[in-house]
């Protein structure tokens, strides 16, 4: 009789520490995977360039993201119907709050989230396209004075803001400076004013990983 008690009292706490060990292995999403809510863009910004330089194309299979570098390789899985569909992150955005990612019109349509408009997905990251990762020019005829980081040059003042809100979700002192050159205006977005070269050379290098195209030159004092 007392063999069975101790046997039963053994086969108990067994089980017990069977179950304890099993639910903390359990992990309902592996780290290169996270819930999301899409969107999608189309025709009102086909042809206008991508915060990573690209023209957008609202007929290729790309997506804007509010921090994976450009390049990023995606698939999509629309969790209502279970469909799924491969893109590229060459944008940034969505930047209305409770949006994680724009999808193209073409990717949108592929996984059924043009008609309701928003749809919660899943996203699982697949590599990146390293061609997207940029070298750094530095256009400062010397290393003295104080420098600013230039990510883009625009005729049409939209563009510059959307580059501008871009870059605004990560770092600070982004602006945009207008010169009118050869009669035609540029709004040009920069980032800072740094005294440091190396400085500003880190910073620089660190937005050509993510696939911006960052060009240092000295800075106008005046802005």
């Amino acid at each position: 009789m007392m063999e069975r008690i101790v046997f039963f009292v053994i086969f108990v706490l067994f089980s017990l520490t069977s179950c304890s060990t099993t639910r903390r292995e359990v992990s309902p999403v592996p780290p290169d995977k996270s819930y999301a809510v899409a969107s999608w863009y189309g025709k009102d910004f086909h042809g206008r360039p991508t915060s990573s330089g690209e023209i957008y194309d609202m007929h290729a299979n790309t997506c804007a993201h509010k921090a994976f570098p450009f390049g990023t390789k995606l698939k999509v899985t629309h969790l209502s119907n279970n469909k799924s569909v491969e893109c590229i992150v060459n944008d940034r955005g969505p930047f209305i709050e409770g949006r994680d990612i724009d999808l193209s019109y073409a990717v949108a349509k592929e996984i059924g989230v043009v008609g309701p408009g928003i749809s919660k997905v899943l996203l699982e990251v697949n590599g990146r396209d390293t061609s997207y990762i940029r070298k750094v020019r530095v256009q400062a005829a010397d290393r003295k004075g104080v420098f600013s980081i230039q990510a883009g040059a625009f005729t049409e003042s939209s563009n510059a803001i959307r580059l501008r809100d871009a870059l605004n979700l990560k770092y600070e002192n982004v602006y945009i400076q207008q010169a009118e050159v050869g009669g035609t205006m540029f709004h040009r977005v920069r980032i800072g004013n740094f005294r440091d070269f190396e400085r500003a050379l880190s910073l620089a290098e660190q937005l050509g990983q993510e696939g911006y195209r960052a060009v240092i030159v000295k800075a106008d004092m005046r802005i």
